[in-house]
């Protein structure tokens, strides 16, 4: 994986997964995919880990392939990195780049959530 953020894609190879570019991300994709509630779940699973989890690591009460649609939605839409360590697909959310393109909006779209869970009870 390329540590340049301006240039998220991934090495080509049999286990390689393609991500947009940090110039190709738009922010109504973006907002598309942290629109989900499910998808909006992972997302505040990966900021609050600050840090890589596995697929496995978030749970979700929808089936594995389900989990696997969210999971490439965000990559695509370019909210998250996806990368085969071994054989895991680790997941790390692409705040860096989200940041310089759309400034404090993850940071704005976490706190809301947490703001609806808490007024909701679901925290």
């Amino acid at each position: 994986m390329p540590t340049d953020t301006t240039s998220a894609r991934a090495p080509s190879g049999p286990r390689s997964l393609e991500h947009p570019d940090r110039a190709d991300i738009r922010l109504a994709e973006v907002l598309h995919a942290l629109a989900d509630p499910m998808r909006l779940r992972i997302v505040r699973a990966l900021a609050a880990a600050e840090g890589e989890l596995n697929c496995a690591d978030i749970e979700l009460p929808v089936s594995k392939s389900t989990c696997t649609h969210h999971f490439r939605v965000l990559r695509e839409h370019g909210v998250i990195r996806q990368l085969y360590r071994g054989t895991a697909k680790m997941n790390g959310l692409r705040r860096e780049d989200l940041e310089e393109l759309f400034p404090g909006l993850i940071d704005g779209v976490l706190r809301a959530a947490a703001l609806q869970a808490g007024r909701l009870g679901e925290e």
